[in-house]
């Protein structure tokens, strides 16, 4: 059942807890911030298209080699499909992403001077970006929010602290987005990363340590 079909009485209070938690997790991690090290729109387009199914540190480990091969869309438009692949390798599903990276900066180069689009529309007609790398890239490199990123960390959060009932990160993100004001949208979804990363773990959540266990509904389940 979607969020939007609750009652009245039952919403506005599970809006007043996601406020509170939201507050409780600024205050936990206050430096909270994308992870993906980047210097340009077109480093920060590649490196979360590397980050599918892959840890932000070790994508940042690839991107510090890569970004000082490959400075612009062109260079990875015309890369050597074979070394572009040895080069992201360690990053897991390497083919397919050399692919993806190599077709979307060809339409980078063909349809948008080789610079970053900033809209929704047109960063998601582009070989390997759907919804959750668009919102990074329009969150983190234009100010533009759309939605809200949901990745693995998000849509497990979102789910133990009772924000959402879906399973797709699509029907995460409605959920996530009729909850929280959009000024939140920019800045919720760091704050759900950085919370699963250090104590909301996938496996065994650190819920004795954790700052908003007195509003999680999961809390005892892992107590």
């Amino acid at each position: 059942m979607s969020i939007r079909n609750t009652t009245s009485k039952n919403f506005d209070v599970l809006q007043q807890r996601a406020a509170k938690i939201v507050a409780l997790l600024k205050r936990a991690y206050p430096e909270a911030k994308v992870a993906l090290e980047h210097r340009s729109h077109l480093e920060l387009l590649i490196a979360t298209i590397l980050s599918a199914q892959c840890t932000d540190v070790r994508v940042n480990i690839v991107t510090k080699d890569l970004f000082k091969k490959y400075r612009s869309a062109s260079d990875f438009a015309n890369a050597n499909l074979h070394e572009l692949e040895q080069a992201i390798r360690s990053t897991g599903f390497y083919r397919m992403k050399a692919k993806n990276i190599m077709n979307c900066c060809k339409a980078l180069v063909e349809r948008h001077h080789g610079k970053v689009p900033d809209s929704m529309e047109e960063l998601t007609q582009l070989a390997g970006v759907g919804r959750k790398t668009a919102n990074v890239v329009l969150n983190n490199a234009f100010g533009i929010v759309e939605g809200v990123v949901v990745d693995t960390h998000v849509s497990r959060l979102s789910q133990r602290l009772g924000l959402t009932k879906q399973t797709t990160p699509e029907k995460i993100e409605l959920d996530l987005m009729n909850i929280f004001p959009k000024k939140a949208w920019m800045y919720i979804d760091q704050l759900l990363i950085w919370h699963g990363r250090k104590t909301c773990i996938a496996r065994k959540p650190k819920c004795t340590k954790c700052p908003v266990s007195a509003l999680c509904p999961s809390a005892k389940e892992f107590s």
